[in-house]
This record gives structure tokens, C-alpha cells and sequence, in this order.
């Protein structure tokens, strides 16, 4: 069974999801834009026999609060000290990340903050090279270098509807398989007062992930962590050569390319389900998938 809680954090009120046994091994699962919690709802119907799953909002997404961008800086550094705050307020010293899309930055920083506390990580089309930004990045990139001159632009895809669809169904060639509810609901989201200042804020601040791509690569080439990448194919923001250079640090990571997009779950919810159940079980200890 989920349930559906919050707690404050630096006086913030943090939405999460939850499902399993606490005294099963915890994966913290981590979503991207412009999502929300609710992108993980099927892995916590799928493997809370299993684990112990706990999903946040951060501020500024789903149902979590969202401060004024005037008073709360938007920055992938602010966000993971909420994360790594709400992380201490539920006593989670020891968990698998699983990082999807902006959850590779905000896990990135706790693994780096906390190499002791991770039991494995789980990647699924979050990036941690230069080899997952494709010719669809170079226009980011003038927007990083001039963002007076590109915001507008910016904003226009942002929060348009098609783009919003585009991310979920990408190069796909079965959109009939995409649910529309789920880009309708970000898309309104989306469009909360206030939503596109802290979105251009903090999409800004994305540069400072690709520079800090050498330092996650060297904790990975460091640590070994046990590694899974499940990968959506179809996916049109992250190239699916970003998936096998996860190998280049981790030579004994798994990895998988699925017929999937940027948001795989939705295609391959039980692919992915038994795919983390069965990694987890021979590193960890569990249950394997049937």
C-alpha cells in the first residue's frame, strides 16, 4: 500500500510517497522535470513487497510546497540540501539511489556528500556526460551563455504543450501507447503562478551539473558502486550513448537499452520492475522477480 505524506524540512513542507516495509533495504527514488513523485508510482506497486520505496517532491514540483523563487534560490545545491534534509528527517543513513532526469544531479550531490549511505544506484536517462547531451543542447548552452538573449525561446519550450508531450513520447514509434494524462497534468503543473520563474532559474543553473560531470565521474570510478542503467531509447533530450559510458567508469555496471522514452516507466513498468528487483536481489539480498 502507498501512502501519501509530508514533512518540513527548513520550513518547507515536502510531499512524499511511500511504500513497503521499513525495515526493508530503501530505495530513494528521485524524479525529473517536469515531473513529480508520481512518475514512481509504478515501481511502488511493483516492488513494495519487497523494499522499503520513499519518493519526494522537491520544492517547486508535484505537491511539495513551492517558495517564491525571490526568497528561495532554485539551484540544483539548494534542492539537494532539501533532499539531504528530508533524507535525515525519515532516518534514511543506508539506501539505493534511483535517479531519473533531474534526480542524477540531486543524487549526485548526496552520493557525493554521503558515498557512505549508498548501497547501489539505479540510473534511468539521467546524465553524467558529455556523451548523453546531443545537437538539442547547443541552444541550452546559448541560453547558459546569454540568458537575456534565449530566454524567451527558452520559456516558449518549456511550457508549451507539444514540448511537454515530446518529452514523454520522444522518437517512439508507438505514441498510442503514451497516456496523455500524464503530460496534461504536468503541463497544469507547469502553469502555477510562478512555475516559469522557478523552472528558468533553475534550468539556468543546469550548467553547473555538466561541469561537475568530471567529479561524479570520478566517484564512480572511485567508489564502484553496484550499478544499473535502464535506459529509454526513444528518449530526445538524453542520447542513448550516455547509457554505455556509465560502463567507461563502472566496467561492472548493468546495463540495459529499453524501447522506451525519456520516461521509460511508462512504457516498460515491469521490465524495469524486475530488472531492479532481480539486480537488488543479488547485491543486496531479496527477492528476485518470478
Amino acid at each position: 500500500m502507498t501512502t501519501y505524506r509530508t514533512v518540513e524540512v527548513d520550513g518547507i513542507e515536502i510531499f512524499y510517497r511511500e511504500a513497503g516495509p521499513a525495515s526493508a533495504p530503501t530505495i530513494l527514488l528521485l524524479h525529473g522535470f517536469p515531473s513529480s513523485s508520481r512518475m514512481w508510482e509504478p515501481l511502488l506497486t511493483r516492488l513494495g513487497d519487497a523494499f522499503h520505496l520513499v519518493a519526494p517532491d522537491y520544492p517547486g514540483f508535484g505537491h511539495s510546497d513551492t517558495p517564491d523563487p525571490a526568497a528561495f534560490a532554485y539551484t540544483f545545491d539548494h534542492l539537494a540540501e532539501v533532499i539531504d534534509g528530508f533524507s535525515g528527517k525519515l532516518g534514511l543513513t543506508r539506501y539505493v539511489l534511483f535517479l531519473q532526469d533531474y534526480g542524477g544531479p540531486i543524487g549526485f550531490r548526496l552520493a557525493l556528500a554521503h558515498p557512505d549511505r549508498v548501497q547501489a544506484l539505479i540510473v534511468q536517462n539521467a546524465v553524467a556526460h558529455e556523451d548523453g547531451l546531443g545537437p538539442l543542447w547547443e541552444t541550452r548552452r546559448q541560453f547558459w551563455a546569454h540568458r537575456s538573449e534565449h530566454e524567451t525561446t527558452l520559456r516558449e519550450n518549456f511550457f508549451s504543450p507539444a514540448a511537454t508531450r515530446l518529452r514523454h513520447v520522444g522518437t517512439s514509434p508507438a505514441p498510442e501507447n503514451y497516456d496523455p494524462d500524464l503530460w496534461t497534468d504536468e503541463l497544469a503543473f507547469l502553469r502555477r503562478p510562478g512555475q516559469a520563474d522557478i523552472q528558468t532559474d533553475l534550468f539556468f543553473d543546469y550548467q553547473t551539473n555538466v561541469t561537475s560531470y568530471p567529479a561524479w565521474q570520478q566517484w564512480l570510478r572511485a567508489r564502484q558502486p553496484p550499478l544499473l542503467v535502464t535506459w529509454g531509447r526513444y528518449d530526445p533530450s538524453f542520447e542513448a550513448a550516455e547509457a554505455a559510458a556509465y560502463k567507461r567508469d563502472v566496467p561492472g555496471a548493468e546495463v540495459h537499452l529499453l524501447d522506451g522514452g525519456h520516461f521509460a516507466l511508462e512504457e516498460q513498468a515491469d521490465q524495469i520492475a524486475d530488472l531492479t528487483r532481480n539486480f537488488l536481489a543479488t547485491k543486496l539480498g531479496g527477492s528476485p522477480a518470478a
